[in-house]
């Protein structure tokens, strides 16, 4: 992998956190609890069901607000030893290969990995999932202002 696809995927990833909501906030969003609590330690997903309204509940943890019972697919299909930071990066980009998003990441396609990503992060504009959903503008912005290059 090049310089620019490396950068370009970190961007993504901050991307991702400023659209959760957890960037910038306790250890850069890494301990961050659906909500806006936090949580302390990484050997395991903080597994804390939280109710967000009054119908929806929800596992979500870490800068990329991944779901209890995703973590331990992820964990055991990447071998993790923990919710670590690194981890947590690992699994998100697991999650967009797996939408078939990483090569548009690294061609700078940003427009159309968020769209591929959009029923993974309920932020993402066209998510459909009931909850806030961001501008593509503003997170077009929000991954160029962290370093990734727009084709």
């Amino acid at each position: 992998m090049n310089e620019q696809n490396e950068q370009n995927r970190k961007a993504f990833l901050d991307m991702i956190a400023v659209s959760e909501g957890t960037k910038g906030r306790g250890e850069d969003g890494y301990n961050v609890l659906v909500g806006g609590g936090f949580f302390y330690g990484y050997e395991d997903h903080p597994r804390r069901r939280i109710k967000i309204n009054l119908a929806l509940y929800s596992t979500a943890a870490g800068r990329y607000q991944i779901l209890a019972r995703f973590f331990d697919a992820y964990k055991k299909l990447l071998d993790l030893p923990d919710f670590s930071p690194a981890s947590q990066d690992a699994i998100a980009m697991q999650m967009a290969r797996e939408r078939k998003a990483l090569e548009d990441i690294d061609a700078g396609r940003i427009e159309a990995a968020i769209h591929k990503c959009r029923r993974t992060w309920a932020s993402f504009p066209g998510a459909g999932y009931g909850q806030h959903e961001n501008e593509m503008a503003d997170l077009v912005a929000a991954y160029v202002e962290a370093g990734g290059v727009v084709a």
